[in-house]
């Protein structure tokens, strides 16, 4: 027994004393999951069981159907069947709340009749698959309506649709409230105002008298008095008491600029009315709309989309936001705290790593806006104050004063955060568009920054650090710049992925030039460039890895082993630049130890294979991380970095 304990212990002492790499070249990285605080995500409707309503759904933009069973203390996606992951309305079987219904932007209805444990389509006779608002009759429940380019009825659940236009005065149909003493009795808000029918939807009538905005996002009705409804608008707040034949605007309170975009009344209190807004948060009135107060303390956002109130126990409430998740209020809107816990919905664009402190890194993702680490990724913190829009499509860091980063967002421009993600600040003096799809800096004089601009196909560039910038353009085609990357050695020099190849500019932009000889394809989604010997790079594509040795003046493909060439992404070891990785869409990760002449998969631990972003750690590069597209971000380390420790104890 001694000598069998004696070669265990000899084993385990050779191992330490051996490089990692030898030790376990065979095991190579494990990953894990490091994604502790990135939660949340735009949720667009929230829906409660009424019977037991610690139990309540999420319909969320790009996540799908999210469930939790404790008051949104945890949830988990609810997905199974779904072929959209857009849900924009969700509506429950009031008599059977395990029966519900999805509105998808694109798939038309699904049904679940399991508890979202499993979900079919349901959608014949369905003239439009975009769906959003869902209403359900709460006497007759297998009798539901549906906002889809207009109004269409079911009477069987689901199974079959019948339009029902007759008089409506717009098709866009944006939400949809029917009265609960007498169903036949139902409200349209659409683009032109209010349209209501006492029919069942048979036929409708515009009923608009005094909207002084006929863009309506939301409706209410009052439980106990269904004559009494209200409507939100990007104007405010308007209510009729006497079923929609008159109306009057009830704002005092609100901001002048308060777009209401959801309404929730207290079905027992029926005087108590919340608005959510696009720009002030949630507001409180107790007197039936006559005054508002904000009611913000603890809400994790001010873009709110959707609010939901437990039926038993109306002072708890939840509020959806645009990026940060729901909210939890449980005295009536006085505090909220977050309410996210296993809320993956956003991905993760992109992850940039602090290059002198690489503990700290960010996250940007498509939602959430930023998130930042300062452990490794162990825990995150959000770090979007100041940012308008939280889809971030890309990240930059100072290289040189790492607590000052840029943040390319999808629809407001670029925002330069000068104290490690604390605040942002716009800086988008110049700039034509406002949806950036790629950053880069200049590692040598970091106030020269470059963007690409997605929708008007170009690119810009800033010598003040993101104060100004000036479009450097000349040579480009008109095709959306998806990634940039700048010669280390000779920042002059840099290279612009696009839908039609790489370019190259030698004069920082002034003018560029066509380098695709060789690319076999030219759809660019990732560029690399060796870090010791800038003349090699590499792209990757829709269809794999290409490589050239002499600034892109031709390329060879690289896909010897690469089983998905799906390539979303790629990273080089800044030590050892033989040594990349590739992120693809599907086939996980990949690794090359030889310029990208073999590739072998690097997915154990993986268990979302759809990469969207890699990032190394600069001073231990045999540490990586990834960001995938269901919203997690996975720390990839050698197998003895994880194992020394527990030798050691």
């Amino acid at each position: 027994m001694k000598k069998i304990l004696a070669v265990v212990l000899l084993v385990v002492i050779l191992t330490i004393s051996l490089p990692c790499s030898e030790a376990w070249a065979a095991e190579g990285i494990i990953w894990q999951r490091s994604d502790v605080g990135i939660e949340g995500g735009e949720v667009r409707a929230l829906a409660i069981d009424p019977r037991t309503p610690s139990t309540l759904y999420a319909g969320t933009n790009g996540g799908g159907v999210f469930k939790s069973v404790n008051g949104g203390e945890t949830w988990s996606d609810a997905n199974n069947g779904l072929t959209n992951l857009t849900v924009r309305t969700l509506a429950i079987n009031p008599k059977t709340p395990s029966m519900l219904y999805a509105g998808t932007d694109g798939d038309g209805v699904f049904k679940s009749a399991d508890g979202g444990a499993s979900w079919s389509a349901v959608n014949t006779g369905l003239t439009s698959y975009r769906i959003p608002t869902l209403a359900i009759d709460p006497q007759e429940p297998d009798t539901l309506y549906a906002g889809v380019g207009g109004v269409s009825k079911s009477v069987n659940g689901g199974e079959t649709w019948s339009v029902m236009n007759s008089g409506l005065t717009s098709l866009e149909v944006y939400t949809l409230a029917i009265d609960p003493q007498t169903p036949s009795t139902l409200y349209a808000g659409t683009y032109r105002g209010v349209s209501k029918s006492v029919d069942g939807g048979e036929n409708w009538n515009a009923v608009n008298t005094g909207l002084a905005d006929n863009k309506i996002q939301a409706l209410a009705i009052d439980p106990q008095a269904p004559s009494t409804l209200y409507a939100g608008s990007w104007r405010g707040v308007f209510k009729s008491v006497d079923g929609g034949a008159n109306w009057s605007m009830v704002n005092n309170g609100l901001p002048d600029d308060a777009n209401v975009t959801t309404l929730a009344i207290n079905p027992l209190t029926p005087a108590a009315v919340y608005a959510g807004t696009k720009n002030g948060g949630v507001f409180k009135s107790v007197n039936g709309g006559a005054d508002w107060n904000a009611v913000n303390t603890g809400l994790a956002m001010t873009h709110v989309t959707t609010l939901a109130i437990d039926p038993t126990t109306p002072a708890t409430l939840y509020a959806g936001t645009y990026g940060r998740g729901v909210s939890r209020s449980v005295d009536g809107g006085a505090s909220w705290r977050a309410a996210n816990t296993g809320m993956k919905v956003n991905r993760v664009n992109t992850l940039v790593v602090n290059p002198q402190t690489p503990l700290t890194l960010y996250a940007g993702t498509d939602g959430g806006g930023v998130f930042k680490s300062v452990d490794g990724g162990a825990s995150w913190s959000a770090a979007s104050t100041g940012l308008k829009v939280m889809r971030i499509n890309t990240l930059v860091i100072n290289p040189q004063t790492p607590s000052t980063l840029y943040a390319g967002t999808y629809g407001d421009g670029v925002f330069k955060s000068a104290d490690g993600g604390v605040s942002w600040n716009a800086v988008n003096t110049g700039l034509t568009d406002d949806f950036i799809t790629a950053l880069a800096i200049d590692p040598q004089e970091p106030d020269t920054l470059y963007v690409g601009i997605g929708l008007w196909y170009s690119v810009f560039k800033s010598v003040n650090g993101g104060e100004s910038w000036n479009a450097a353009n000349s040579g480009l085609p008109y095709a959306q710049v998806n990634t940039l990357v700048i010669d280390p050695q000779t920042p002059s020099t840099l290279y612009a992925g696009t839908y039609y190849g790489v370019f190259k500019s030698v004069d920082g932009g002034v003018s560029w030039n066509a380098v695709n000889t060789g690319l076999t394809n030219d759809f660019i989604t990732a560029l690399a460039i060796d870090p010791q010997e800038p003349d090699t790079l590499y792209a990757g594509t829709g269809g794999g890895v290409f490589k050239s040795v002499n600034g892109g003046e031709n390329w060879i493909a690289a896909n010897s082993g690469l089983t998905d060439t799906s390539v979303s992404t790629l990273a080089i070891d800044p030590q050892t630049p033989s040594t990349l990785y590739a992120g693809t869409r599907g086939g996980g990760v990949f690794k090359s130890v030889n310029g990208g002449a073999n590739w072998s998969e690097l997915n154990n631990g993986l268990t979302d294979t759809n990469v969207s972003t890699l990032a190394i750690d600069p001073q231990t590069p045999s540490t990586l991380y990834a960001g995938t597209d269901g919203g997690k971000v996975f720390k990839g380390q050698r197998a003895c970095s994880l194992f020394l420790p527990l030798i050691s104890r």
